[in-house]
């Protein structure tokens, strides 16, 4: 292509929405442009990007024995309803009521339309193992959009599901697009770790996330040693146990004395008021969980119901005041199905007191569990909330003053990992990254839900075992520019692979005939050699191409001018160095060719690598 054929609006300003490098570059090089807030609409080059991305996951897919599919965009809610989503996923779900009275949503995902295909046309083992890909928009109402493409409520994703006879099948399944994800992200230039990760809204076991390390997204949790990973949902922590000098404390330690706290309620003014640290406190917080199948009334449903809440158990959950509680791992604690804070009512019909004095002492009995993380029982003393309003309590005691142990009370870990905690005896690291690829185990979850089932060797009705693989398409271009060497201050710094072009000839001065001829017959030459090259065609000053090339991020540049063809030579400039290099004129395209080749070769997954 010639430049001066194509759309390439590039723009100097950094966008004052833009906060991160990846987004501010893609809209400086005219890659994407914002129609509204988490909204974009891609230009040429910017789809030429997306394009290629789809064609390396479309490869491994079909490689890995995956089956492409389109699925509906459209979803009746109804389908949503039948798993119980439609309540995990309605703060983000995009809906409508259609002309004859029917309820639809616009598809964030697409476990229950596939898995009601599968219910419809599997009926017997042999039809199994299968797996189905699709290559499709999704839409997600997010509360704030950030970030460009990596946080839009708009984006192209790859959405994979299998279907195994067992659970050993489901494994094999999940360890090909394992498999297959490691070609994708290494074929595409990412650099990436795989974490643990937690399940949220999909449901399902064991579940992995492909993460690119970058300065802002979520919480990467890793051991000192590295052979630990997990996002802060998941990341577990060695148990904070008591040592002599807590022990000390506890055997000296007074009664409890009550202070009066008239209106300082949060952990940082109580400390303030007190003159105690955020780790001398014991933050007591009340939750309501529902269960599958639904557990027998709680005796606080009636207070829950009221504060507009549906669970059916009432859980007091206990932290050191520096910490925060991790809901998933509540969840995993309790075996239950969905948690979320207790109402105001709740709370002060537990408590007897207003939010923000809350104390374990004597919630054992009030509730229908109480969970205490390690650290709140490793502790000496602590100062908390007082079940009664505008006062707190000094001098409180674990195991003196409120039980470690009993019926209805666990220690065990529920709060988020934290700077100076261990996993395994090694030190844990903290980082950020960005999720460009998920994998998951769902089991017999939605198979049971929605009727997937078939009959086995021995005529026995049984639900099909499920996984599903996500990939956010425009996430991988984002990263590729957000990640350590995708930018610079000049501009991108594109993988081979998904760039736009792979070379750009750059013709100091085209209206010079020797140049505009020169320049002409390389950029004819290397299309005619495989190579993808754009071809600089503007009646512009040198600097304005040459900050233009950078910003563009393209692998190569071939610069053409009349100094260098006195003596036969061009400059071959690669994006990733600093200095050009001289070449012969004449062997140009064929240098530039095995360039290229080398540098695919480079990403390409070794052979006999197929899932």
């Amino acid at each position: 292509m010639r430049y001066t054929q194509m759309l390439i609006p590039t723009v100097k300003e950094v966008p004052a929405e833009a906060e991160i490098p990846s987004h501010q570059l893609m809209i400086r090089a005219g890659f994407i442009r914002k129609l509204a807030s988490g909204t974009y609409s891609y230009l040429p080059l910017g789809q030429r990007m997306l394009l290629k991305v789809v064609a390396i996951v479309r490869q491994e897919m079909d490689r890995a024995g995956a089956q492409e599919v389109t699925l509906p965009i459209l979803q009746p809610l109804e389908l949503w309803q039948a798993t119980g989503r439609d309540v995990v996923f309605k703060d983000i779900m995009c809906g409508f009521v259609d002309r004859h009275g029917r309820a639809n949503v616009l598809a964030p995902t697409a476990e229950e339309v596939v898995t009601s295909i599968a219910a419809s046309e599997i009926s017997s083992y042999r039809q199994l193992p299968i797996n189905l890909y699709q290559i499709h928009d999704k839409f997600r109402d997010e509360f704030r959009p950030r970030y460009g493409v990596i946080r839009s409520r708009e984006f192209l994703m790859k959405d994979a599901y299998s279907f195994d006879a067992t659970v050993e099948g489901l494994n094999e399944s999940y360890r090909k697009m394992y498999d297959a994800y490691r070609r994708i992200f290494d074929r595409c230039g990412l650099k990436y770790v795989v974490v643990e990760a937690e399940s949220g809204g999909m449901g399902g076991t064991d579940t992995e996330e492909f993460m690119v390390p970058s300065t802002v997204g979520d919480v990467l949790v890793t051991t000192q040693d590295g052979r630990y990973a997990a996002n802060i949902d998941r990341a577990q922590v060695d148990p904070l146990m008591a040592d002599p000098q807590a022990l000390q404390q506890r055997r000296q330690a007074p009664p409890m004395e009550q202070v009066a706290t008239p209106g300082v309620g949060s952990i940082e003014a109580v400390c303030r008021f007190l003159g105690a640290q955020p780790a001398q406190m014991i933050k007591t917080l009340l939750y309501t969980a529902t269960f599958e199948p639904p557990a027998a009334p709680s005796r606080h449903e009636a207070a829950t119901v009221a504060a507009g809440k549906s669970g059916n158990a009432v859980v007091a959950c206990l932290v050191r005041g520096d910490h925060e509680v991790n809901q998933n791992k509540v969840l995993h604690a309790l075996g239950a199905s969905t948690l979320a804070l207790a109402g105001e009512s709740t709370i002060q019909s537990v408590t007897g007191a207003a939010v923000g004095f809350a104390g374990p002492m004597g919630l054992a009995g009030k509730v229908d569990r109480v969970l205490i993380d390690h650290a709140v029982a490793a502790m000496g003393t602590g100062a908390t909330g007082a079940n009664r309003t505008d006062y707190h309590v000094r001098n409180v005691v674990p195991g003196r003053d409120f039980p470690l142990e009993g019926e209805s009370v666990s220690v065990t870990d529920i709060r988020n990992a934290a700077p100076g905690d261990a996993w395994g005896g090694q030190p844990l690291r903290f980082s950020n990254g960005i999720e460009v690829g998920h994998v998951f185990k769902l089991g017999a979850k939605y198979a049971q839900q929605l009727g997937a089932t078939f009959l086995d060797a021995g005529g026995q009705s049984r639900p099909c075992m499920m996984g599903c693989y996500g990939i956010g398409i425009n996430r991988i271009i984002a990263c590729a520019i957000e990640q350590a060497g995708g930018h610079d201050d000049s501009g991108c710094i594109l993988p081979i692979t998904i760039a736009p072009f792979e070379v750009e000839v750059v013709p100091v001065n085209f209206d010079n005939e020797q140049v505009r001829g020169e320049a002409t017959r390389i950029y004819d030459e290397l299309r005619a050699a495989g190579v993808e090259a754009l071809l600089d065609d503007r009646d512009a000053r040198p600097g304005v191409k040459f900050k233009d090339s950078d910003l563009l991020g393209f692998p190569m540049r071939v610069v053409v001018g009349e100094r260098g063809l006195k003596s036969a030579q061009v400059e071959l400039k690669l994006r990733t160095e600093a200095q050009a290099q001289l070449l012969a004129a004449d062997r140009i395209v064929p240098a530039v060719a095995a360039m290229v080749k080398r540098m695919k070769e480079a990403l390409a997954p070794p052979a006999g690598a197929a899932g």
